[in-house]
């Protein structure tokens, strides 16, 4: 996976100065700022889903301000060193396959391809941020919740806050066109449930459900494509995981260190 080297240190004190369409707080809704013509011939409600607001962090998973989707996922800003809270639900059903999705062509970011169930962003909003590892924890699976219906029409009451267990954070960086890209602080969430799914064509184009082996296999079909964060978290961590889904996955459950990919 190729990345670019960010040059600065974002924090709290210079944030504003390097981004200027970066709030110092954290605020329900964002203006996307910058020129318009970025977003020119995308998706009407692919562009509406960019204003949504992002947790703008420091190097250490610190909320220092907010700021729309599509600040947050400019290379140009992510070259300068912005980066934002994320998270990556991995769904296992009661037969330990996982469930992995296609993503719609309509999508600005990494469109056609294959990933993780459910990989999206919490918001700077009430209930969905949080200063330290605990309240973030909890507020990622809210937005976990959020984007699982949104994205594949699981209901919540089919993947209950309890039943997702978090494991690790993981911070990388990867471009996607030139233009857009990822510069992230991911949280990785496991949760085991069968569920029902109502598929938002919007955001994604296919779904199946793999064992490890099959998962494995579609690795090696020249013909799929694979976002960079799906890639190195199988390429690295996650079939060491998924071996232990039935017993002893609490040893790497509640990681407090940061893993640096980037």
């Amino acid at each position: 996976m190729s990345t670019t080297t960010t040059t600065q240190t974002v924090n709290a004190e210079n944030v504003i100065h390097l981004f200027p369409d970066v709030d110092s707080h954290l605020a329900s809704s964002h203006h996307t700022g910058t020129s318009t013509d970025d977003l020119q011939g995308y998706d009407e409600e692919q562009i509406r889903l960019m204003e949504e607001v992002c947790i703008v962090l420091d190097n250490d998973d610190n909320p220092i301000g907010s700021a729309s989707k599509k600040v947050c996922h400019l290379m140009s800003n992510i070259n300068a060193g912005l980066l934002h809270r994320a998270f990556s639900v991995f769904l296992f059903d009661s037969s330990n396959r996982l469930l992995v999705q296609q993503r719609a062509s309509e999508k600005i970011t990494f469109p056609n391809m294959w990933t993780n169930t459910c990989c999206s962003h919490p918001l700077g909003v009430p209930g969905e941020t949080g200063a330290d590892l605990e309240a973030a924890i909890i507020g990622v699976k809210r937005a976990a919740q959020r984007k699982l219906d949104h994205e594949l029409g699981i209901q919540k009451s089919q993947v209950p806050l309890e039943d997702f267990r978090f494991l690790t954070r993981i911070h990388y960086l990867a471009p996607s066109d030139g233009k857009w890209g990822e510069h992230e602080v991911d949280y990785i969430l496991f949760i085991q449930a069968d569920v029902d799914l109502a598929v938002n064509a919007n955001e994604v184009q296919a779904t199946r459900y793999v064992s490890a082996d099959e998962l494995r296999r579609m690795f090696t079909d020249a013909s799929l494509k694979f976002t960079p964060w799906f890639k190195l978290i199988c390429e690295t961590l996650l079939f060491e995981w998924w071996e232990h889904l039935e017993g002893g996955l609490e040893r790497y459950m509640n990681d407090t260190e940061i893993k640096r990919m980037c």
